[in-house]
């Protein structure tokens, strides 16, 4: 009963959910998009979820990641987010990696997971990981929000990736850190809601990926458009 509805959609039925329970996926940051991505998969039943991140709660946060509180300020994000997924569905494991994914590390921690969803809030942490995970086939999906706006991509094998779309550099990225720019709550739960189902799309083969494509938003004005490239 408690996948009935995922389970009854069109290309994802018995077989989608045993490719649900048998899937991996990594979630790099534990902030607006990180959380509320990987409570989506921790729900849809993903069989294996790490979590990546090194950071503590901050009030600051409260606005947009609604997976803390006030009585969890201070706390290890990671922590608090592993908590909360396994407290949603006993049924997935939860990896939690407390650290800043870094070149050093980054190459075996993502070699573990079937599908890598970077959902840090800066550019130098998505041009890393699209190019760690495009060395060594991994497929992924990186989503960026700036105030009323966002923007989700993915990729695999065969595709063009990250820096062929917004250039080689951080600086081309164009979304700065929260903590210097403001950001609405809903936009980011648009993009964490986008990467999500990408990776649900990816594991059990249903749909069509956002590969070569550009999903782009702006609620200031209401407008949704698909790039192609």
């Amino acid at each position: 009963m408690r996948y009935s509805r995922l389970e009854g959609l069109d290309g994802i039925g018995s077989e989608g959910m045993e490719a649900l329970r048998n899937g991996s996926v990594l979630v790099v940051g534990c902030g607006a998009l990180g959380s509320m991505c990987a409570m989506y998969l921790a729900a849809s039943g993903v069989g294996r979820i790490g979590i990546a991140d090194f950071d503590t709660i901050d009030i600051s946060n409260l606005q947009r990641q609604l997976f803390f509180d006030e009585t969890t300020l201070g706390k290890s994000k990671c922590k608090v987010l592993g908590d909360r997924m396994r407290a949603l569905n006993s049924d997935v494991t939860v990896e939690e990696h407390p650290m800043f994914v870094k070149d050093d590390s980054a190459c075996d921690l993502f070699a573990r997971y079937d599908f890598i969803v970077d959902g840090s809030d800066n550019p130098a942490t998505k041009h890393m990981t699209a190019r760690i995970c495009e060395e060594g086939g991994l497929p992924y999906c990186i989503g960026g929000v700036r105030e009323f706006s966002g923007q989700v991509m993915s990729w695999a094998p065969g595709h063009k990736g990250y820096a062929e779309v917004f250039g080689d550099t951080p600086s081309c990225q164009g979304f700065t850190p929260c903590s210097l720019a403001g950001v609405l709550g809903p936009a980011a739960g648009i993009v964490a809601s986008a990467q999500a189902s990408e990776a649900i799309k990816h594991l059990t083969a249903c749909g069509r990926m956002l590969y070569d494509r550009l999903f782009v938003f702006d609620l200031s004005g209401f407008s949704a458009n698909v790039f192609s490239f």
